[in-house]
Formats: structure tokens, sequence, C-alpha cells
């Protein structure tokens, strides 16, 4: 785990059971993201970020390559692994803005160019 600050936008890339967590981002759905705290690391921000929208416990554990696919405007991403398979209360989304998508789906929504690349290696057969 890096512990250099985050700087910019930082997304969480949570996967269970072939599945992408995704929140729902005005008329569209997306990852989970925020920015981070003072000094907090992204795999700290991820980890926060998704338990503050989601109530669901997650792990920063792999932040993607930012040199990869980087976005222009300095988002990064963590993979994150779940550690509740239920959300605690007081998550700031409802859960209809809330939704576990297939990765085969998801693959094909708006997503950094690094998340799905990352995501190509977890489909399923």
């Amino acid at each position: 785990m890096s512990l250099e600050p985050a700087e910019g936008v930082v997304q969480a890339v949570v996967l269970y059971d072939g599945r992408l967590l995704l929140v729902r981002d005005g008329a569209v759905w997306a990852l989970p993201s925020g920015t981070p705290e003072p000094a907090e690391p992204a795999e700290a921000t991820a980890a926060r970020v998704v338990y503050e929208l989601t109530g669901f416990l997650v792990d920063g554990t792999e932040p993607l390559d930012p040199h990869e696919g980087a976005r222009a405007d300095g988002a990064s991403a963590v993979v994150c692994q779940l550690l509740s398979e239920s959300p605690s209360d007081g998550a700031r989304l409802a859960p209809e803005q809330v939704r576990w998508a297939p990765i085969a789906e998801a693959v094909d929504a708006a997503l950094p160019a690094v998340v799905r690349d990352y995501l190509q290696g977890h489909r399923p057969v």
C-alpha cells in the first residue's frame, strides 16, 4: 500500500461474484468516487468513499497503474476487496442508487481505460 497522499478524484473498483459495484451519478451509472482528505492515500480514499456512499465495507488493496491509461483529469482508480456482503445503515445513497452490474455489461460503460483494461481480465468465461 502506498503512503503517498492521493491527488484528484479517486475511483473505487469493487468486484464481487462477477459483478462491479456502480452508483448513480446523475443520469449515468459510475464507479464510486470522491476526493481525498488531506494526506489521505488513494487506497484509504477509495475505501472511505465506498463506505460513505453505499454502506459497503471494503479494503482499498491495489491501485491501478496511473501511468497506463491515465486520465487527463488526474483521476486514479483503486481495486477494493469487499469485506461485507450487506451494506451498513447510514449510506449517503439510497439502495436504488447502488447496483452490482455484471462485468460484461460494465466493461461497455463509460469507464476509464485503465479500469476497462483491468476488467477485461476478469470477465467470466
